[in-house]
């Protein structure tokens, strides 16, 4: 990865953002269309820039105790 000093920025295609992403093409294009990532258009051709998809993946870390809704609580069993 370049140092953030580098004026050189990493393109990646859209197949490889969306694999180093592990989503799909499909699911990659509704993110940039609804905004969520960042996207270039150079002619005919859509890119991303690394830093972008990186910093995109640490926004979306899930912090500890926020995913409780997701499992429920042990009920006591009634006799």
């Amino acid at each position: 990865m370049a140092d953030e000093t580098d004026d050189e920025i990493t393109w990646l295609s859209t197949p490889a953002a969306a694999e180093r992403l592990g989503i799909t093409p499909r699911t990659l294009y509704r993110f940039i269309d609804e905004g969520q990532l960042a996207a270039y258009k150079f002619g005919r051709v859509i890119r991303l820039k690394q830093t972008d998809v990186d910093s995109y993946i640490d926004s979306c870390r899930v912090e500890p105790g926020s995913m409780s809704h997701l499992y429920p609580e042990t009920q006591g069993t009634a006799d």
